[in-house]
């Protein structure tokens, strides 16, 4: 079943029970570890796959402790998003979680990164926008002018953004050409929201993206350190915390200004 899903993108319940002739409670007990491994999601009707696939294993060699605190994360971001919202997408692992929970959602989704846009090309209620450019290999994301031009010309409710570490003077990412690119994303974005582990959080990197102010909400996972949630707030941040799968902890949300989630784009 993991195969037929996988290489159809999206199958409906009977279609997969009379193709491998089964019954659908069998179907349904299948489904239940594939959502587990997250590499599928149920909808309405149907699943669709969400996993990884032969020519887009960007992330594979990078999974390590901290993958629970990005899938938490991803699935708390994808609570921010309401049904046709317009946002973007920029790449990562974290967004790439943020991503899988959006499959068969009603979105018009902007994005830079080919994993996401690979992901997401199956569903069919969402309206898909790749953003193109040069394709930097290690994460498979497209910046660089062609980049940064189409961003300058479009406009996003939300943009959820991955760094690679942060401090009290802002957000950072390893590679020039990146920042450039995803200071395109924040002018062209309503509302900027960082998807970041506890452990970017300390951490400075080659290029500054922007000020912690300049960011509406930070989603982390619940280790983050007591002091950086004051730094954030001080920043008028709001922190949206994530518990890792299996803790058994409700995510919790320490706002700092108006409930901006609640606005519409």
């Amino acid at each position: 079943m993991r195969d037929l899903i996988q290489s159809r993108g999206f199958a409906s319940l009977g279609e997969l029970a009379d193709t491998l002739q089964v019954s659908e409670s069998t179907i349904r007990r299948d489904l239940d570890y594939l959502e587990s491994t997250g590499t599928a999601r149920r909808t309405h009707g149907g699943v669709f796959w969400t996993g990884g696939t032969d020519t887009l294993r960007v992330f594979e060699t990078r999974r390590g402790t901290d993958w629970s605190a990005k899938t938490a994360i991803g699935q708390m971001a994808a609570a921010l998003v309401e049904d046709h919202d317009t946002i973007l997408l920029d790449g990562g692992s974290t967004t790439y979680e943020l991503a899988r929970h959006l499959v068969g959602r009603p979105l018009q989704v902007v994005t830079n990164s080919l994993p996401v846009a690979h992901l997401l090309s199956s569903s069919e209620s969402i309206d898909l926008v790749m953003i193109g450019g040069c394709v930097r290999g290690r994460t498979a994301v497209a910046i660089g002018p062609m980049a940064d031009s189409m961003l300058h010309s479009i406009n996003v409710g939300k943009a959820f953004l991955s760094v690679a570490g942060i401090t009290d003077r802002g957000y950072f990412n390893s590679n020039m050409m990146l920042v450039e690119s995803e200071k395109a994303m924040l002018s062209s974005a309503d509302r900027a929201i960082v998807v970041a582990d506890s452990s970017k959080f300390g951490k400075v990197s080659l290029s500054r993206l922007c000020g912690l102010h300049e960011v509406h909400a930070v989603v982390t996972d619940s280790n983050l350190d007591s002091k950086w949630k004051e730094h954030l707030a001080l920043a008028g941040t709001d922190v949206v915390l994530a518990a890792p799968s299996g803790e058994g902890k409700a995510a919790q949300v320490l706002p700092t200004g108006p409930d901006w989630t609640s606005q519409s784009d």
